[in-house]
């Protein structure tokens, strides 16, 4: 009796499941065309109006610097106070598109467009991480991406909070850099 060589046999099955996992594979990915990004669960206070509809969506990855200052108006008191972002912006497939930095806060997208924007409400979005935000566009410096954005959204914050260690008339000047990563969608008007 002749039998084949077990690499011969599993070969058609091997196939087979390459096949099938590439099928389901497929069929789970959402057409370009569909929308991904929605505010449904987000605090109405940082909702895009309607008339609005979504231009881009990012993913800041970076870093806050803090600084250890005089708190307001409160001689003797300290505080660490937020100085800046420094943040590369990268598409859903991770590819860089852009930078945020600051002061002031600015969205500058690869093809050199860029925007400053107005803060209009920011709500909690969990312990230890930066609160959601919206703003309201300037307009854009440059032609490219950042013409004609309305509005941009802070959102799936993580991190980015002033530093846990303390801020004391003896360290005052120090600064603490923090990391973070947040999504930043751009809207424009439909």
């Amino acid at each position: 009796m002749h039998t084949q060589p077990l690499h011969t046999r599993l070969a058609p099955w091997t196939l087979a499941l390459a096949t099938a996992t590439m099928l389901t594979a497929c069929g789970a990915m959402k057409p370009a065309s569909s929308p991904i990004y929605s505010q449904d669960s987000l605090p109405d206070t940082i909702k895009v109006p309607a008339g609005h509809k979504v231009a881009m969506e990012t993913v800041g990855v970076g870093e806050i610097t803090y600084e250890c200052r005089d708190k307001a108006n409160m001689p003797g008191q300290t505080e660490w106070v937020f100085v800046g972002p420094k943040a590369v912006l990268n598409d859903r497939s991770g590819k860089q598109v852009g930078t945020y930095y600051g002061p002031p806060a600015t969205w500058e997208s690869s093809d050199g467009s860029k925007l400053t924007a107005t803060q209009l409400a920011v709500a909690p979005s969990g312990a230890g991480n930066l609160p959601y935000q919206l703003v309201k566009a300037n307009p854009a410096m440059g032609s490219g991406a950042m013409v004609g954005v309305t509005y941009i959204q802070r959102v799936a914050l993580k991190g980015g909070v002033a530093p846990a260690t303390a801020c004391t008339m003896a360290n005052k000047g120090a600064r603490e850099i923090v990391k973070y990563q947040a999504d930043y969608i751009f809207w424009k008007a439909a």
